[in-house]
């Protein structure tokens, strides 16, 4: 989920190993740019240009059933670490794991991450949980907030600092790799 710390694990593990890393948020900020949009920085998806953006994505699933394709195909060509919402669900290759952090932990990380307000932070984590449950729970049909039964490791990351949580999945992920 948002500011679960996937990102800077991926591109820790991606460091590791070798590999590349591929966001699927990325991929939709290059498809925000087609459309004229001018995404920046980590934080854009809750600026409010970042919120039109996605308000015009949930008119139609192109965008997403095009960045899942995109990702499904890299997956399968190997190589690559993937941080995304729906990949482990829609591909059965790569080692899947699931950063597991309540809303609590989330909304610090970001408050600290992007120098905002606690309580601006908890309201961005609760919309953002909130419909990207509801966004591809209608569109797939995935639980993303219930159904972790596709990872290969859930690690509850609540008490654990960054540092800890980045070394337990290097650890981990040699005997899956």
């Amino acid at each position: 989920m948002a500011a679960s710390g996937k990102t800077t694990v991926a591109i820790k593990v991606a460091e590791k190993y070798g590999m590349n890393y591929l966001c699927g948020g990325d991929i939709l900020k290059e498809m925000a740019i087609s459309k004229g949009y001018q995404p920046s920085g980590d934080d854009w998806w809750d600026t409010e240009n970042g919120m039109k953006f996605l308000e015009d994505r949930k008119k139609s699933n192109q965008f997403d059933l095009e960045v899942d394709k995109i990702l499904v195909n890299s997956i399968g060509e190997g190589g690559v670490v993937v941080t995304s919402y729906t990949a482990p669900w829609l591909s059965t290759n790569g080692v899947k794991i699931w950063l597991k952090a309540s809303p609590n932990s989330r909304s610090k990380r970001l408050a600290s991450r992007d120098k905002i307000a606690y309580k601006e932070a908890e309201k961005i984590v609760k919309k953002r949980d909130s419909e990207n449950i509801d966004f591809y729970r209608k569109m797939y049909g995935f639980k993303i907030d219930e159904d972790l039964s596709v990872f290969h490791l859930v690690l509850d990351t609540n008490s654990l600092s960054k540092n800890q949580v980045i070394e337990i999945v290097l650890k981990s992920s040699q005997y899956f790799i």
